[in-house]
């Protein structure tokens, strides 16, 4: 037998890089703070080195030995071009140049700064570079260190030269005193004499040394353009490193970041199917439901999501639905109320049941009909204690109330577990409850349902949040059908703040009864306090 075999995909490559690139763009505006910081820097350093002019200056250090009498002796040996180097940045002969300058001895530490020395390998040229504000104080400070060097350099050789000469000099006088005294032996007095005639050879060669020690080669000249490249180069050259420090921190940051930001990310931590993803759209008035009263594309998505459940994931009529979110903040009642309409639109009988007693009741926000609207079939059929939600074009629905309270340590979900309507009711149940992560409602009530279809927010839910509900889930019992993502809504800031908000109604009225859902043995019962 073989093994599979493994065909290689040459779409992967391409694919993977479209998907780095989207989560690039996802952090446009940390790109864009990096590309605005590389042009403000690149304007900086235009601005400050645009009047910076340098010179150069070019010095040949000769060796002050015989070159005659030392042959043998390398000219790269004779001078130590890293010592001379040195003694060019020595403040003696700083202080030269600043008196060749027409300045005080005391600017000498100032114009080291502007300064800057270089050697080649292998090369007796020493370079001098200065900079300055202008062409030409630039041009006067490289040739004036020049010049200093040189004349620092000659004035040691000399100062050599004239202590060998005293040394010298020194030898003579004691060769003539012998000589005196040796008046009657003729040969002592030839050898004194010839000693004495070579001492003053050597005085002759040394005082013909040479002690310049050095050539300028180069003379420094005013420069025509700063030292720096010019405002267009140096913002072209900002921009492109403002554009790779963006990218680097977009890139940092994509990688640090653990939340949900596309549906491959949802899918790969929950592994369950993205049934739907909801664009974002502007909240105009936030009636529930959307889907048989009012159009856009998240009732036609939230429409669309309700057919797929239907054929798919719930029995057509007696299916039971737990609506879910990981963490408070997810359009869960939203995604609730709208799959209960568009199900009425199927024609299905549906039952909404809001398990949450941590928020107001959800009949308190939706269009009910009045009981007076209810017809006979109406008042035999509905569960006791549920009203009728006018949905529009697709219908009605009904919908009972499990909390109100505004308390969270009500019993939600897990006081409904033993009165969930059995699977030969006729109705389709749409269970809210609270959020997963933060209550074990939904726990309670995950394996007596035929699925969880989970409601998380895209770009504010976790991506180990995901995990979690997928291993609770799956250890409760429970069948997750799949997420739906909202990319939240965004409300105009003038509509919000012109928009008459209703009048809160008298607390009598807003109270809904308890809820009793008739069963055979298992009956969901939510109270409302």
């Amino acid at each position: 037998m073989t093994g599979p075999i493994h065909l290689y995909d040459r779409y992967d490559e391409p694919d993977q890089l479209r998907d780095q690139l989207r989560r690039l763009l996802r952090h446009r505006v940390v790109i864009a703070l990096g590309i605005v910081l590389g042009l403000l820097g690149g304007a900086a350093l235009a601005l400050s080195g645009a009047h910076t002019y340098t010179s150069t200056s070019e010095v040949l250090v000769r060796s002050t030995a015989d070159p005659f009498g030392t042959v043998s002796v390398a000219a790269d040996s004779q001078v130590s071009m890293g010592t001379e180097q040195q003694i060019a940045a020595s403040t003696a002969v700083a202080v030269r140049a600043a008196r060749l300058m027409g300045q005080a001895d005391g600017t000498a530490a100032a114009l080291e700064d502007d300064l800057r020395i270089t050697n080649q390998a292998k090369s007796q040229v020493l370079r001098f570079e200065f900079t300055a504000r202008t062409p030409k104080r630039a041009a006067r400070g490289a040739n004036a260190f020049a010049e200093a060097y040189l004349a620092d350099r000659k004035a040691r050789n000399e100062a050599a030269a004239l202590r060998a000469t005293r040394g010298v000099e020194q030898q003579i006088k004691t060769v003539e005193a012998a000589q005196k005294k040796e008046t009657e032996d003729d040969d002592a007095a030839k050898a004194l004499q010839s000693q004495l005639d070579t001492l003053h050879k050597r005085v002759v060669d040394i005082n013909s040394r040479d002690t310049e020690g050095g050539d300028i080669v180069r003379r420094g000249e005013a420069p025509a353009r700063p030292s720096v490249p010019g405002l267009p180069a140096l913002l072209a050259l900002g921009l492109a490193g403002g554009l790779a420090l963006g990218i680097l921190l977009a890139w940092l940051r994509s990688a640090l970041d653990t939340r949900v930001r596309s549906a491959d990310e949802a899918r790969a931590a929950l592994r369950t199917p993205v049934l739907g993803l909801l664009p974002t759209g502007h909240d105009e008035n936030g009636d529930l439901p959307a889907v048989g009263r009012q159009g856009g594309d998240r009732a036609e998505i939230l429409r669309a999501l309700a057919y797929r459940l239907r054929g798919t994931g719930l029995p057509a009529g007696t299916g039971r639905l737990l609506v879910v979110s990981p963490r408070r903040g997810a359009a869960t009642e939203e995604v609730a109320v709208n799959l209960a309409a568009a199900l009425a639109e199927c024609g299905d009988e549906v039952l909404l049941v809001d398990a949450d007693p941590g928020t107001a009741a959800l009949t308190a926000r939706l269009p009910l009909l009045p009981d007076d609207a209810r017809t006979a079939e109406d008042a035999s059929s509905l569960p006791a204690g549920s009203r009728l939600v006018d949905a529009g074009t697709a219908g009605r629905f009904a919908c009972c109330a499990g909390g109100g309270s505004g308390s969270p340590d009500r019993a939600g979900g897990s006081a409904a577990v033993h009165r969930l309507p059995a699977g030969s009711d006729s109705r389709t149940t749409v269970v809210v409850t609270r959020p997963l992560l933060e209550h074990a409602d939904a726990l309670a009530l995950a394996h007596r349902v035929d699925g969880v279809l989970l409601v998380a927010g895209l770009g504010t839910t976790r991506r180990d949040d995901l995990r979690r509900v997928h291993e609770l889930v799956g250890c409760s019992g429970g069948t997750l059908l799949g997420i739906v993502l909202d990319a939240g809504r965004r409300r105009g800031r003038l509509r919000a703040v012109l928009r008459r908000r209703p009048a809160r109604r008298p607390e009598a009225e807003t109270a809904t009864p308890v809820v009793e859902l008739p069963a055979q043995d298992d009956t969901l019962s939510v109270s409302r306090g």
